[in-house]
C-alpha cells in the first residue's frame, strides 16, 4: 500500500489546472498511467506533485484511479472521487474528467468573484482600523495633557475619547487577549453540533450577506448534485456526497430528511419543500425534473440561475458597501476631530 503522506497547501486552483490537463491528455488518447506521470512531471516540487506521483504509482500497481484518489482525501474531495468512480464504471473516464474540470473551473470562478468583491471592503476596514489605532496611540495623547490643564469639565465626547485612548495605550494587551479568546470560543462553539447549527443559522440571517450566502449554498448544492447525476452516480450516493460538500448545518439537516424520504421510496421534491431551507423555486424545479425524468438537467439549470443571481448580488453589494464604509469611517474620524476640538473652542470662549 506504500507510505501515505499528509499534505497541506494544495490550492483549488492547482487541482483545477491538473484536472483539466489530465482530461486533455486522456481525451487525446494517452494511456491513463502516462497521463498521470505527465501531469506529475510538469508540476513544481511540492505537495500536489507528490500526491500525483503516489496516485500514478498506485495505478501502476493495478489499483483503480478512484481508489488511488480516495487515499488522499485531504486533496481530492468526495465529489471528485465519486465522479471519477462513475466514469470508470460507465467507461466514460475521459468525458467525466472533462466535465469535472469544467465544474471545478465554474466553482473556482465564482469563489474568486466573491473574494474579489469582498477584497475592497476588507482593505478599507483594515486601513480604517490601522488609522484609528495610530490616532489613539500617538495623535490624541498629545492633546490629553492640554485637556487636563484646562481644569474645567470636559465635554462628553472628549471624555469618551480619552477613555478609548487610555484603553488602547494601556490595556491593548487585554483587548488582544479578549479578541483572541472570542475567536477561540467561536471556534470551539462551531465544533459542537448545536453551536455550528446556531452559527450557520445566524449566517443565513446576516444583514446584506445572509441572502448571498444562502444563494451560494443553493448554487453549490444544485451544481454538485446535478453534475453527479449527469455523470451516472446513483441518486442516493450523489445525495450523500452533496451532504459532504454542503458546509451549512441547516441545509445538511434538510438533506438528511430528503435522504430518509428517498430511502423510504418517496419523492425528492416534497421533503425539500417542507424543510424550509430551500427557496420554492428549488422544490418546483426538482418536482418538474422528477416528472419529466430530467432531474439532472433541472439541477444544472438551477445552479446556472443561482450563480447568475450571486453575480448580480455581488455587484450591487459592492456598490452599496462603498458609500456605507465611507460614511462609517468618516463618522468615526469626525467624532475624533470634534472630541479633540470641543475643549479648544471652550478655551477660546474663556480667553475671549
Amino acid at each position: 500500500m506504500g507510505i501515505r503522506l499528509k499534505f497541506g497547501g494544495v490550492s483549488r486552483t492547482q487541482l483545477v489546472v491538473c484536472t483539466r490537463q489530465l482530461a486533455t491528455l486522456v481525451k487525446a488518447g494517452m494511456p491513463l498511467l502516462r497521463s498521470l506521470r505527465t501531469v506529475s512531471d510538469q508540476l513544481e516540487p511540492g505537495a500536489l506533485r507528490q500526491v500525483f506521483t503516489l496516485v500514478a504509482g498506485d495505478v501502476e500497481g493495478g489499483i483503480k484511479l478512484s481508489e488511488a484518489l480516495a487515499r488522499h482525501p485531504h486533496v481530492f474531495p468526495p465529489f471528485y472521487i465519486n465522479m471519477v468512480r462513475a466514469g470508470e464504471v460507465g467507461g466514460l473516464l475521459e468525458e467525466i474528467l472533462k466535465r469535472l474540470a469544467e465544474v471545478m473551473e465554474k466553482q473556482q470562478r465564482l469563489r474568486d468573484r466573491v473574494k474579489g468583491a469582498l477584497m475592497y471592503p476588507a482593505f478599507v476596514m483594515f486601513a480604517a482600523v490601522s488609522i484609528l489605532i495610530i490616532l489613539m496611540a500617538f495623535v490624541v495623547p498629545t492633546f490629553m495633557g492640554m485637556f487636563t490643564e484646562l481644569g474645567s469639565a470636559l465635554p462628553l465626547p472628549t471624555r469618551i475619547l480619552i477613555v478609548m485612548c487610555n484603553t488602547v495605550r494601556h490595556w491593548w494587551w487585554l483587548v488582544a487577549i479578549a479578541a483572541a479568546g472570542g475567536v477561540a470560543l467561536l471556534q470551539a462553539l462551531i465544533k459542537t453540533p448545536g453551536g455550528k447549527r446556531l452559527v450557520d443559522r445566524l449566517l443565513l440571517h446576516l444583514p446584506l450577506f445572509g441572502n448571498l450566502i444562502h444563494k451560494l449554498l443553493i448554487a453549490r448544492f444544485a451544481r454538485t448534485f446535478g453534475t453527479l447525476l449527469t455523470s451516472g452516480v446513483p441518486i442516493l450516493n450523489a445525495l450523500e456526497t452533496v451532504r459532504m460538500t454542503v458546509s451549512n448545518a441547516i441545509l445538511d439537516e434538510a438533506l438528511q430528511d430528503v435522504e430518509r424520504s428517498l430511502r423510504a421510496g418517496e419523492s425528492l421534491a416534497r421533503p425539500i419543500e417542507v424543510s424550509g431551507a430551500f427557496p420554492p423555486l428549488v422544490s418546483r424545479m426538482v418536482a418538474l425534473g422528477e416528472e419529466t425524468g430530467q432531474l439532472d438537467r433541472m439541477l444544472v439549470q438551477l445552479a446556472d440561475n443561482y450563480e447568475e443571481e450571486v453575480e448580480v448580488m455581488l455587484g450591487g453589494l459592492t456598490q452599496l458597501l462603498e458609500p456605507l464604509l465611507i460614511v462609517g469611517v468618516g463618522g468615526i474620524v469626525g467624532f475624533i476631530v470634534i472630541a479633540m476640538f470641543l475643549p479648544l473652542l471652550s478655551l477660546t470662549k474663556i480667553l475671549g
